[in-house]
């Protein structure tokens, strides 16, 4: 086991500040597969009810894993992540998310715009 690997522990809170664009949206959305025109087209998305592109879920979810990853000592460390999506990401958002131990193997996890609002909830990891 490399020695980066054999010294890295889990850390009690980690957090990262992401704030969203159009740019990285569409950049998600070619790379995923998922051209759903609400996550690309601005006209379209109003015209559905939404007041304009929204970010996928998903992207929210890998940002989550990222931070889920770090507080864990690693991804290879990860065993589980789940999460319900609770509110719209959209582009100029400030999103928190956030990863804390909260017993023995088991993180809990959060996404808060910067309005404190909840994007994201009932989210948990398990690691080894």
């Amino acid at each position: 086991m490399p020695l980066a690997r054999a010294v890295r522990r889990p850390r009690a809170l980690t957090q990262r500040l992401v704030t969203f664009t159009k740019e990285q949206i569409a950049e998600y959305a070619e790379f995923s597969g998922d051209q759903n025109p609400i996550h690309l087209d601005d006209d379209f998305a109003r015209t559905v009810g939404l007041p304009g592109v929204i970010a996928h879920g998903m992207l929210q979810m890998g940002l989550l894993a990222v931070v889920a990853a770090d507080a864990a000592g690693g991804a290879w460390h990860l065993r589980s992540l789940s999460c319900r999506f609770a509110g719209m990401v959209l582009p100029g958002d400030e999103v928190t998310f956030t990863a804390e131990r909260v017993g023995e193997g088991r993180l809990e996890l959060r996404a808060e715009n910067q309005k404190r609002e909840a994007v994201v909830t009932k989210a948990v990891a398990t690691y080894a």
